[in-house]
């Protein structure tokens, strides 16, 4: 099990030009969600797993105050008996890089990296590979664990067979702080019309809210995934996608013939702090994950060992949102949006709803060919991910992890 943990400087000093962007990195003078999601763990009927916490900071000035701190609230909230505990932070990260500098394979750090949402899963899939683990559980660290057989349900099917299928990637839910799986309903004439929720509602209804337990998904939860060994030594997480990588990591397991399955007893309760982001800010951050994405379906190519994919194949969501009205879509809910923040006395935040418009034709359209960056991608995330399987490599890594490991007894 691999959770993130989001770190910035302490809340009067805030963020700094040039600081890496998280929807809610927790000020270094605040204790944050971690002990929580930790000490939730406590419930779990299965104990045998072991827990890495990745200790992520917004700036690399502050990077070792973030490792203490997380390793401090490790300890803290022991998960449970038993329950090996690791820290991965920039030091282990640079001990990595060490090695690989070592040994001549100094290209790979590239693909290894503590700043930004794609390449922070990345990591979640590089540790477990370490450790030699069958699979990684991804959570997130603003999440509880209510289901005393959650880890139960995990392995009763990552790695089995469903109508000819192996299951690589198993997708669970968030119940929201209500109870319930569904979204809120958009209250706002733009977000009416831009319809993120009306679309993802109706992917829960269908994919979620009805049987069979286990099926076929074409959008996951990052703070609720499982990914088999099968899978993450061949498929990375996508670095040019800001957000959304969950979903997009779906787009390329599918384009190299992965599918994802949802089981739909497999559920986390999803406790986010309040959003701090302007409504523009979060519109602009979909309108540069969808350009790219289907811009990706775009330049596909018949290519070995590939399958070629649409819109379509994605359902209500994310497909509504990798169409060709997606231009229109953008222009329209913008320039809705930018009406609203003008009626509220808003003119700064009536300009940046409008530059969207711009941003969506020109900024979030890639410069490359992201299916061919992919293409290549893939190349050397598979090559590594050999490379650090060999033993001999693997136990000197491994010797970097142990070095703060935590065993937490009753």
């Amino acid at each position: 099990m691999v959770i993130p943990s989001y770190w910035g400087r302490d809340s009067a000093t805030g963020w700094k030009e040039g600081d890496a962007v998280y929807d809610h990195p927790i000020p270094i003078d605040q204790e944050g969600t971690l002990g929580r999601a930790i000490s939730s763990m406590k419930i779990l009927e299965d104990r045998d797993f072991r827990l890495v916490v990745l200790a992520v900071a917004t700036s690399p000035d502050i990077g070792s105050e973030v490792e203490d701190i997380v390793k401090r609230i490790v300890v803290e909230n022991a998960p449970t008996a038993g329950v090996k505990t690791l820290v991965f932070g920039p030091s282990h990260l640079r001990a990595v890089s060490e090695i690989l500098n070592k040994n001549g394979k100094a290209a790979y750090k590239d693909l290894l990296q503590l700043r930004g949402y794609s390449n922070i899963r990345n990591m979640c899939l590089f540790i477990p590979h370490i450790l030699g683990a069958d699979a990684a559980v991804l959570i997130d660290d603003d999440e509880v664990f209510e289901d005393p057989g959650f880890i139960g349900k995990v392995r009763e099917h990552i790695g089995q067979m469903v109508e000819g299928k192996a299951i690589y990637g198993l997708a669970g839910y968030y119940l929201q702080p209500d109870g319930n799986f569904y979204v809120r309903a958009p209250q706002d004439g733009w977000a009416y019309y831009w319809g993120k929720q009306i679309h993802m509602n109706r992917a829960f209804e269908a994919v979620i809210a009805s049987p069979p337990r286990i099926k076929e998904t074409p959008f996951v939860f990052g703070g609720n995934m499982t990914i088999h060994r099968n899978l993450f030594t061949k498929i990375p997480f996508d670095p040019y996608v800001r957000r959304g990588e969950d979903i997009d990591y779906i787009m390329n397991a599918m384009m190299f013939g992965f599918s994802f399955f949802l089981d739909n007893e497999l559920h986390i309760k999803h406790l986010p702090p309040a959003k701090s982001h302007p409504e523009w800010m979060r519109l602009r951050e979909d309108i540069y994950r969808f350009v790219y994405e289907r811009e990706k379906l775009r330049r596909q190519k018949d290519t070995d060992g590939m399958i070629r994919l649409s819109a379509d194949d994605f359902g209500e969501y994310p497909g509504a949102f990798l169409k060709e009205d997606l231009d229109e879509r953008i222009k329209n809910a913008s320039m809705l949006l930018s009406g609203e923040y003008r009626r509220n006395g808003d003119l700064h935040g009536g300009i940046e709803a409008l530059k969207n418009i711009d941003i969506a034709f020109n900024d979030a359209v890639p410069s490359f060919d992201p299916f061919g960056h992919l293409v290549e991608l893939q190349k050397m995330w598979e090559q590594m991910m050999r490379y650090i399987g060999d033993m001999r490599v693997r136990k000197e890594m491994q010797g970097i992890l142990d070095r703060d490991l935590q065993v937490h007894q009753a």
